[in-house]
């Protein structure tokens, strides 16, 4: 039987709870304007920062 787990790493097994993306999106990072660790994603391709309030929408 062939392993099916060679292209999605972690995900092939345990299904999406610990795969790298779940883990990016959960994260916690760092806000381009007050430089706290309060920004989280909202929605997809909303980043809100909970200190200054403001929201940043795409990535990077």
């Amino acid at each position: 039987m062939a392993k099916c787990t060679n292209k999605v790493g972690i995900v092939g097994k345990y299904r999406i709870r610990y795969g790298a993306s779940f883990q990016k999106m959960h994260a916690k990072y760092n806000c381009s304007f007050c430089d706290k660790t309060k920004m989280k994603r909202r929605d997809m391709g909303f980043w809100h920062c909970g200190s200054c309030m403001k929201t940043v929408a795409g990535g990077g």
